[in-house]
């Protein structure tokens, strides 16, 4: 059997007993869009945050698309980001008319460098988007300061951080809003596609609650702001309720898994991922570094395992994103990375004998390289 960097059905026999009464639950409930579990999931996601408002739709994307509407960011406003990141960071930035600008990222966590933002800073600037990848979080404090300083409006992308903290204040909690997706390989992860947003503003939130359904609120047809249809499918909020109850346990696994890695592989010649001081990582994927990463992944192959770069393609270099005239070598440190970084399996649920088998494959490819 090919070993994989996620894999969901370990977790599903764990926890299937569970997640067949929550489908039922939904079923029986008569209410398949809306109601009790969407509600419920909601109320539980935002007091998980210790925050006001939870609004739950149909994917991360879509989490970022609405956000920005809701907190004001219009076409032609610049929006300052990074390019090692997921696609959908960029193309819902791009989606609303506004302007994606990159900087460039730190060489040891891979997350945004917090000391070039300002020089990217316009008069057409109004947002800021950090994105906490692969775990853990970027640096706030400085962003927090030019947002002051320069009239700004932090909003976190949180896709990849479920529970993430800094210095003990939980990822999604300090800007204006944040993003989180729920497609299943993420930290928290539904059996589809899910995203939400949250926020303390009661207005943003409103306006997410109107703008995830057509731009309605008062009265079905009644169209107040043209708005998404974007609503998160009642039997997935269901299974995030359940999920929900055991996600510090998830967190913990995922540590372990990338305790026994990094006393494993300490003694290569990997890059292992470095933790920021103050952060409090939660491994949604163990990223190591190699200058000989294709000859490895390759390699690997031989052994059954088949590993995934995140990101293989930073966003200025791709066709789609022309338009905003980045030329190669504009951001040198996300452009080597992508060359060099890959991703080990991770997963709540990975088992020690196929954990064991990554590694024991991964040293002897190194050893003979």
């Amino acid at each position: 059997m090919t070993t994989l960097v996620w894999d969901y059905k370990q977790e599903y026999e764990n926890e299937r007993e569970d997640i067949l009464d929550a489908v039922d639950t939904v079923f029986r409930s008569g209410q398949l869009v809306f109601g009790p579990s969407v509600q419920g999931f909601e109320e539980e996601y935002a007091a998980y945050h210790g925050m006001r408002h939870c609004v739950s739709n149909d994917n991360g994307t879509n989490a970022i698309v609405l956000g920005l509407r809701a907190i004001g960011v219009k076409p032609g406003d610049e929006v300052i980001t990074v390019s090692n990141t997921a696609a959908p960071t960029v193309i819902a930035i791009d989606q609303i008319g506004a302007i994606p600008v990159f900087v460039d990222i730190n060489p040891d966590d891979y997350l945004m460098n917090t000391d070039l933002v300002e020089a990217a800073i316009t008069e057409r600037t109004t947002c800021i988007v950090p994105v906490h990848l692969y775990g853990q979080c970027v640096n706030l404090e400085p962003l927090k300061a030019l947002a002051a300083k320069h009239n700004l409006t932090i909003f976190e992308d949180c896709a990849q951080s479920h529970g993430a903290k800094q210095n003990g204040v939980l990822a999604g909690t300090t800007g204006k809003a944040a993003a989180f997706s729920f497609y299943p390989t993420k930290v928290l992860g539904a059996y589809g596609d899910g995203g939400a947003t949250i926020t303390n503003d009661d207005e943003v939130a409103g306006n997410l609650r109107r703008l995830r359904y057509y731009g309605m609120e008062k009265q079905y047809y009644v169209v107040e702001t043209p708005g998404h249809n974007s609503r998160l499918d009642a039997v997935h909020a269901e299974i995030l309720r359940r999920k929900l109850t055991r996600f510090d346990g998830y967190l913990a696994a995922r540590r372990q898994v990338a305790a026994r890695y990094y006393e494993a592989l300490a003694d290569t010649d990997l890059v292992l991922p470095k933790i920021t001081e103050g952060n409090d990582h939660v491994y949604y994927l163990y990223v190591v570094r190699h200058p000989k990463r294709e000859q490895i992944l390759e390699r690997l192959l031989g052994y059954d395992i088949q590993l995934n770069v995140s990101y293989r393609w930073p966003c200025h270099t791709m066709t789609g994103f022309a338009k905003l005239g980045y030329e190669k070598g504009s951001l040198p440190v996300t452009e080597q990375l992508a060359d060099e970084i890959f991703s080990l399996p991770m997963y709540a649920s990975l088992d020690e004998g196929t954990q064991d088998k990554v590694i024991s494959a991964l040293r002897e490819v190194l050893r003979t390289l």
